[in-house]
C-alpha cells in the first residue's frame, strides 16, 4: 500500500482483523500441540506469525497505528528472549520506514501549503523519501540558499487516522497486553490519544525545535538541528547526517553503545533543566549518533513533534523521591509519594514494602555506573507482571498521576533503548547535573561554593 487508508472503515477493518487473526493463530497452535508438537516450539511459531502481522498492518496503516508500534518497539527489551528474537525484527523495522505516499500526493501537499511556486524555494528536491513517520514523511533537499535541508510532509487525513486507529486500537488492548509483560497497553494508547492535536501542529513542533537547536549550539554533546522553513503540514529543517539508533543498536561497537548510552541519559536530563521541554518520543529512529573530532561522538536529535512543556525542569520531587530511596529513608518517600498522588488517600501501604518495590528499579542510579542489559529489563518486568509476586500486589495499588504520566513514559522508553544498546552508563553523574532535588541541598551549595 503506497498511500494513508484515510476511509474509517478501512482502516477499521484491517485493525480488526488483528485480534481476530490472534484467536485464529491461538486454534492453530493448540492444533499443532494436540499432534503432539513441542509447546515450546509452537509457542515460539505462533509469536513470530502474531508479531508479522501486528506490525505488517501498523506499518502499512502509518497513523496511530504506527505510532503506536513506535511506542511500543523501546519495550522489546522486556519480552522474554525466547519471544523477544521473533519480535525485535518486526518490531524495529516501525523505527524507521514505512510504505511511502505517492509522489503526486507530495507536490499536492506542497503546492497547497507553500504556493504552485514551491519548486523555486528548493535546488533539488528528492522525490524518493529519506525516511517515513507515523504522520508524515521526510524528503531529502536543497534549499534555495545552498543548505542541505529534511522537508517534512503530513500525510492528508494524518489527524483522523490517529484518532480512528487509536480508538479502534483501545478496544482491544487487552488482547495486545500479552506483547509487553508488566505493562498496561490501555492507558499508552489513551495517552497517545492526548498528544494527537500537538503532533499535528507543525507551528508547535518548529517552536520546540528550534528552541532546542539555540539552546543546543556549539554543544559538545547534543545536535539539534535548526528550523528552516514552516508552514502547515510542512516543516523544513537543516539536514543531519550520522548512524541511526536502530544501526547502532544491531552492529554498534561497545564504544558507539555506551557513548550513545550516556549521551542520550544527558539529552533526558539536562533538555528539560535548559529548555523547560522535554523531547517526548525517544525511540531509536529519533537520534543519530555523529562522528567528532573531539570527543570522537555527538548525539543528533530529531523530530520535536511530542514534547512535555515544564517550565521549571523536572519535577523537584522526582530528585528528592529518589535521593531519599538509595538513603533508606522509607517514611520519608512514603509520604513524598504521598503527597504527590502516588499513593492515594484511600490506600494505606507499608513503607518499608514501597522501599522494597522501589529498591530493583532504580539499581542503574544507586551505582557509579551501571550495564543495561535486556536481561535486567526483562527481570524488572516479570518481577512487577507476576500475580504472585509482592511487586505486583503493591504495584497494583500505585497511581500514576496525570502530571507524571508523559514523563513516566519517556523514561521508561529511555530506559528500554539503553537496553537496546546494552550501555554502561554513568546515570548518577547526569543526575546530580541536572536532577532538581536529587543532590542534599547542603551538597547544592557545597558545589556552588567550590565552582565559585
Amino acid at each position: 500500500m503506497s498511500d494513508l487508508p484515510r476511509k474509517a472503515v478501512t482502516r477499521t477493518a484491517k485493525l480488526a482483523a488483528l485480534p481476530l487473526g490472534i484467536a485464529g493463530r491461538a486454534t492453530w497452535g493448540l492444533g499443532k500441540r494436540i499432534v503432539g508438537e513441542s509447546a515450546d516450539l509452537v509457542g515460539r511459531e505462533l509469536q513470530q506469525r502474531t508479531a508479522e502481522q501486528l506490525f505488517k498492518v501498523l506499518g502499512e496503516l502509518k497513523g496511530g497505528a504506527m505510532k503506536f508500534g513506535q511506542a511500543l518497539s523501546v519495550f522489546e527489551s522486556a519480552l522474554p528472549e525466547e519471544v523477544a528474537g521473533p519480535y525485535r525484527a518486526a518490531l524495529t523495522k516501525l523505527q524507521d520506514a514505512a510504505p511511502p505516499m505517492p509522489t503526486r500526493t507530495v507536490h499536492a501537499v506542497l503546492e497547497e501549503r507553500i504556493g504552485a511556486d514551491w519548486q523555486e524555494l528548493f535546488l533539488e528536491f528528492e522525490d524518493k523519501p529519506a525516511a517515513a513517520a507515523s504522520i508524515g514523511q521526510v524528503h531529502r533537499a536543497v534549499w534555495h540558499d545552498g543548505r542541505e535541508v529534511a522537508v517534512k510532509v503530513q500525510y492528508p487525513g494524518a489527524g483522523e487516522a490517529l484518532l480512528s486507529d487509536l480508538g479502534q486500537l483501545s478496544r482491544f488492548a487487552r488482547l495486545l497486553g500479552p506483547l509487553i509483560p508488566g505493562m498496561d497497553i490501555k492507558p499508552l494508547i489513551a495517552e497517545l490519544r492526548d498528544r494527537v492535536s500537538e503532533e499535528l501542529d507543525y507551528g508547535l513542533e518548529a517552536q520546540a525545535q528550534q528552541a532546542h537547536a539555540e539552546e543546543f549550539e556549539g554543544d559538545p554533546d547534543v545536535v539539534v538541528p535548526a528550523v528552516v522553513h514552516q508552514c502547515e503540514q510542512v516543516l523544513v529543517t537543516e539536514w543531519m547526517e550520522g548512524i541511526p539508533l536502530s544501526e547502532v543498536i544491531t552492529d554498534g561497537s561497545q564504544e558507539q553503545r555506551d557513548r550513545a548510552g550516556q549521551l542520550l541519559t544527558r539529552f533526558l536530563f539536562s533538555g528539560p533543566a535548559r529548555t523547560g521541554l522535554l523531547h517526548a518520543d525517544p525511540h531509536p529512529g529519533n537520534f543519530r549518533l555523529l562522528p567528532d573530532e573531539k570527543s570522537g561522538w555527538r548525539l543528533g536529535v530529531l523530530d520535536f513533534g511530542t514534547v512535555d512543556r515544564l517550565p521549571g525542569g523536572l519535577p523537584t520531587p522526582i530528585g528528592d523521591a529518589l535521593r531519599l530511596t538509595i538513603e533508606g529513608e522509607a517514611e520519608a518517600v512514603y509520604e513524598m509519594l504521598r503527597t504527590e498522588g502516588f499513593v492515594k488517600e484511600s490506600i494505606d501501604l507499608d513503607p518499608d514494602a514501597v522501599l522494597d518495590y522501589l529498591h530493583p528499579i532504580i539499581e542503574p542510579v544507586r551505582a557509579d555506573e551501571f550495564t543495561f542489559a535486556r536481561g535486567w529489563m526483562r527481570s524488572q518486568a516479570a518481577r512487577i507482571a507476576d500475580p504472585r509476586s509482592p511487586a505486583h500486589q503493591l504495584g497494583k495499588q500505585l497511581n500514576l498521576p496525570p502530571s507524571y504520566l508523559l514523563i513516566h513514559r519517556v523514561t521508561l522508553s529511555t530506559i528500554g533503548v539503553l537496553c537496546q544498546l546494552g550501555a554502561t552508563v554513568r546515570m548518577r553523574d547526569e543526575l546530580e547535573e541536572w536532577l532538581p532535588g536529587f543532590l542534599a541541598e547542603e551538597e547544592e551549595e557545597g558545589e556552588s561554593a567550590a565552582e565559585a
